[in-house]
């Protein structure tokens, strides 16, 4: 097997099939409806995986390149982040000013930390070294912003009376989201936290395995885990914070009491 975790060959499409079909299944027969988003997430992540996998063999060489790629990275997952959070889809007019807004939240919380450890060099300034932690901190950044943002929406519309009484008792318009809602948006940390707590007890998280199979010694591979899972709960509160605040002051969710 060499360095490498999963054996490349038939074998590999028929199981990936396999496990696309299992997941399908699953979705229409329990009754959740999702068969169809499940077949179509899988074969976008092969089409995407495929082009990513031969464009990072380009960019890693320069660290302007990977630095551009990274920059379409913190793109594509405001655009992404934005959809999630305001449940209106792509095309909707103003997506770009949803993007431009959802990019707060996703680039405050990831770019902080990438420079940080990147000064601190506990990761060389290489694109083969950039790239993949980049990738990390900001994918944490893109699903802190999406299920903070999502569940303020779902909060503010469920209690909107509550933030409508707010206000007529005089709090400011910030005041009262974040008084209805700061508690909802709170919860988008638990998975991390937990996945942080657990950590070496309930699973080996990618960085750990990669540093094995790469030849490193246990010790380096829990130093490189740590990192990682620090750097994302920075990553994720700061993005929980900033994509809360947006709401609250009227930016990124709309017809919200004011």
């Amino acid at each position: 097997m060499g360095t490498s975790v999963v054996e490349l060959g038939p074998r590999l499409v028929v199981v990936l099939v396999l496990l696309t079909g299992l997941a399908a299944a699953g979705g229409r027969l329990s009754g959740l409806g999702q068969e169809r988003p499940v077949v179509v997430a899988a074969l976008r992540a092969t089409v995407q995986l495929a082009a990513v996998s031969a464009v990072v063999l380009l960019v890693v060489g320069s660290l302007w390149l990977s630095a551009a790629f990274v920059a379409l990275m913190v793109t594509v997952a405001a655009g992404t982040a934005a959809g999630r959070v305001t449940g209106l889809p792509l095309r909707a007019p103003g997506t770009a000013r949803r993007t431009a807004t959802a990019a707060l939240a996703v680039a405050g919380g990831a770019l902080p930390v990438v420079a940080l450890v990147l000064a601190g060099g506990t990761v060389p300034l290489r694109g083969e070294a950039v790239v993949p932690v980049a990738g990390i901190l900001v994918g944490g950044a893109m699903t802190a912003t999406s299920l903070a943002g999502r569940r303020l929406r779902e909060e503010l519309t469920t209690r909107r009376g509550e933030v409508e009484a707010a206000l007529a008792l005089g709090l400011l318009p910030r005041d009262a989201v974040l008084e209805v809602g700061r508690h909802a948006a709170a919860t988008a940390l638990l998975p991390p936290l937990d996945q942080t707590r657990t950590v070496g007890l309930v699973t080996l998280p990618g960085a750990y395995v990669g540093v094995l199979l790469g030849g490193g010694s246990p010790l380096a591979a829990g130093a490189t885990q740590l990192l990682v899972l620090v750097g994302l709960l920075a990553v994720q509160v700061a993005a929980i914070w900033i994509v809360t605040e947006l709401v609250a002051r009227g930016r990124l969710l709309p017809g919200l009491p004011r």
